[in-house]
């Protein structure tokens, strides 16, 4: 039982904590302490969802829904061009660092909460980590594949949790008007690295 919880913690943290678009989205809002608690929960549910139905045998099923690939890859890769030149326009036009919680608007949590799903459920590497991946390495725990679950969830909440709020021990150094420059500048380039491996498979 402990073997097969633990052994699910740590395959969730090695598999999750790849920087990636949803990773960076959530570090991004934790900068600003912006719908950090929902966006954190949303994160940790999506991937529960998405490792239960790995752990029950979904992704033998996603197998042969071999149109459900490509229409994720290309719209994915639609949405994560979009949001990257956003980032960029954001890099490129903002003169501000994190200004004061007082002195700027706060984007609206709906909008917010759907860029946050997108990111999670547009991206077929999240099914390939968590359906399929331990999906099937769950079978070496024979009756034992829920507490295997439970364990990659643990590690989903607890990384989100730790990244959205501990991103602002960070917010001394994004003072700089410059250093969030950058820091969108990187989201950009990371969203679109990403598209691009997704169109080219």
């Amino acid at each position: 039982m402990f073997e097969a919880y633990f052994t699910g913690l740590a395959l969730g943290f090695s598999l999750i904590v790849a920087i990636g678009a949803q990773n960076a989205f959530v570090l991004r809002q934790g900068l600003r302490r912006e719908h950090v608690f929902p966006i954190c929960l949303i994160c940790s549910l999506s991937d529960a969802v998405l490792i239960i139905f790995g752990v029950t045998g979904f992704h033998e099923l996603s197998v042969r829904l071999i149109w459900l690939e490509p229409v994720l890859r290309y719209g994915g890769a639609a949405f994560l061009f979009w949001y990257g030149a956003k980032s960029l326009l954001a890099a490129l036009r903002s003169s501000e660092s994190l200004l004061a919680d007082t002195e700027r608007p706060e984007a609206p949590l709906g909008r917010t909460l759907l860029i946050c799903l997108a990111l999670t459920w547009l991206n077929p590497h999240v099914y390939l980590d968590t359906v399929v991946m331990l999906g099937m390495l769950s079978r070496g725990f024979a009756g034992l594949e829920r507490f295997f679950a439970v364990g990659a969830m643990s590690a989903s909440l607890i990384f989100f949790f730790s990244l959205g709020y501990g991103a602002r021990l960070l917010r001394p150094l994004f003072a700089n008007p410059g250093i969030w420059r950058i820091f969108e500048g990187c989201i950009a380039a990371l969203m679109w690295f990403i598209a691009i491996k997704l169109l080219l498979g």
